[in-house]
């Protein structure tokens, strides 16, 4: 059975300054989601599933809709700030909606298969795709699931800071806890710090991070519901409260009813959450067409 991909591309881009997940990157303005997608198929994944706003259905739908025609399937999900909430909590006052553990169960009736879940604005590379798309075609335990972990040294933004799944890994190579760290930044006496706490914590340049690249079973989903609807009921005056994957996680671990199987890639990986992050981008991807890696035009 082939699995599903899931991107997740509604959010709001309030750093960048636009929607990112659709600006120009590649030689002939494609979008870091070209390249997802052309890894995604080279891997053996069956299905697309974009996880959007409604307001953006069209242009999705005239961006993406030529290049898939004949190559793969592909849906759209819709994240709004009311999918998917318990009874009781219908107009609660939000201006985006409840994060990407909340987005991934909002493509829920689009998703049959053993799936992955990336972000719209990430460039993660074919390795990770492959490692992914093997592990949920032969893995068949229900309760294990996958992430691919890069070096946080390697994905770091000299424009700002930035948000990371600080992970702990035991020998066997699963999870064993993750933490949304939302400030972390190299200072320049060269240290990686993060400043949730208050005072700057050091982080080793080779601490493992998640980047959002999931790979779950379709139990999850069920298990996800569960916990969003706890979530939103203790959290629904909170605006800005967010409910992200690493929290399905970490709960599933806790509870004993998943474990978390983790490929550690040692590529740099790329990405943009400030608009300063795009000539990085485009410098890198124009550097792997001339490796071989992509062709020049992709569609």
């Amino acid at each position: 059975m082939k699995p599903t991909l899931l991107i997740l591309a509604a959010g709001m881009g309030s750093r960048y300054g636009g929607i990112k997940q659709l600006d120009n990157f590649g030689p002939n303005g494609e979008t870091i989601i070209d390249y997802s997608l052309y890894d995604a198929i080279r891997s053996g994944f069956g299905k697309i599933v974009f996880i959007i706003r409604e307001e953006l259905k069209e242009d999705f739908i005239r961006i993406f809709d030529p290049k898939l025609k004949g190559k793969i399937d592909y849906e759209l999900a819709f994240q709004e700030v009311d999918s998917y909430l318990p009874e009781g909590l219908e107009g609660v006052k939000r201006e985006k909606p409840w994060g990407t553990g909340h987005a991934m169960l909002c493509a829920w009736k689009h998703t049959q298969t053993p799936f992955a879940v990336i972000n719209a604005d990430d460039f993660y590379g074919e390795e990770a795709f492959q490692t992914v798309a093997e592990f949920l075609r032969t893995d068949t335990r229900d309760d294990v699931h996958t992430l691919i972990g890069y070096q946080l040294k390697n994905t770091l933004s000299e424009n700002g800071t930035v948000s990371r799944g600080v992970c702990t890994v035991d020998d066997h190579h699963f999870l064993t806890d993750v933490v949304e760290r939302t400030k972390i930044e190299r200072l320049e006496d060269g240290k990686i710090v993060f400043h949730d706490l208050g005072e700057p914590v050091v982080l080793e340049e080779n601490t493992t991070v998640s980047m959002n690249f999931w790979g779950f079973k379709p139990s999850v989903f069920q298990e996800t519901e569960k916990m969003f609807h706890a979530y939103a009921k203790e959290h629904f005056d909170a605006p800005k409260a967010e409910f992200y994957i690493p929290k399905v996680m970490s709960n599933l671990m806790a509870e004993g009813k998943g474990k978390c199987k983790v490929f550690t890639n040692t590529s740099d990986w790329f990405g943009v959450t400030y608009p300063e992050d795009k000539q990085k981008v485009q410098v890198a991807i124009n550097a792997l067409i001339e490796q071989g890696k992509y062709p020049e035009k992709l569609w």
